[in-house]
């Protein structure tokens, strides 16, 4: 009979479904909150070096997160294809992350020494060259476009003053690391870099 009344009765049948969904929310979210290892970065794991962060950046920039994903499921199908499932350790340096949902193309979470520098260059320049039924676009302008030195130690720095244990030494160095590099080798880095810290094994 109360069921009846709540088919009926569109308004409170969506406050009540909005409260549900506030509780189920709250049951996911506040745990973490009293979770520290939760927000602790995995052993050995340090910030991006300076290429990689330049080419992260770059990886944002031209939107690659619209159709690659950075996070593998406990789903057993994807730590099967993918590896170890993603932890929120991981994550702890990328501002903002990059878990996403949609996969257009494969998960990136676990790229990382999978192909070579170069099948990675001329997958970014060429992808059907490589994946003949590849839909991803080429990104050419890479080769041709060089890193800012400056701008790669101005994100540093900012990321220091957020929490990142940048070193001063590290920032100041930064500078030689990049200069002259081309974006293209940033993007090379950053992707070879993913997954680096990853439990091994599922």
């Amino acid at each position: 009979m109360a069921h009846g009344k709540l088919e009926k009765n569109i308004g409170l049948l969506a406050v009540l479904v909005a409260i549900a969904v506030s509780l189920g929310g709250l049951a996911e979210i506040v745990p973490l909150m009293y979770q520290a290892e939760a927000i602790k970065p995995l052993p050995g794991m340090k910030p991006y070096p300076a290429l990689e962060l330049a080419g992260r950046d770059v990886y944002v920039r031209e939107g690659c997160y619209n159709c690659h994903s950075q996070m593998v499921r406990t789903l057993r199908f994807e730590t099967e294809r993918y590896g170890h499932y993603s932890l929120a350790g991981e994550s702890v340096y990328d501002r903002p992350f990059q878990w996403g949902s949609k996969r257009t193309g494969p998960d990136l979470a676990r790229v990382g020494g999978r192909y070579s520098d170069d099948w990675h260059r001329v997958h970014l320049i060429d992808p059907r060259a490589v994946v003949p039924e590849s839909n991803m676009p080429a990104f050419p302008w890479l080769e041709r476009n060089l890193v800012d030195p400056e701008a790669v130690q101005l994100r540093m720095s900012r990321l220091q003053k957020l929490g990142d244990p940048y070193t001063d030494e590290e920032i100041e160095a930064a500078a030689a690391e990049v200069e002259g590099r081309t974006e293209l080798d940033a993007v090379v880095a950053y992707l070879q870099g993913l997954g680096r810290y990853a439990p091994r094994g599922s």
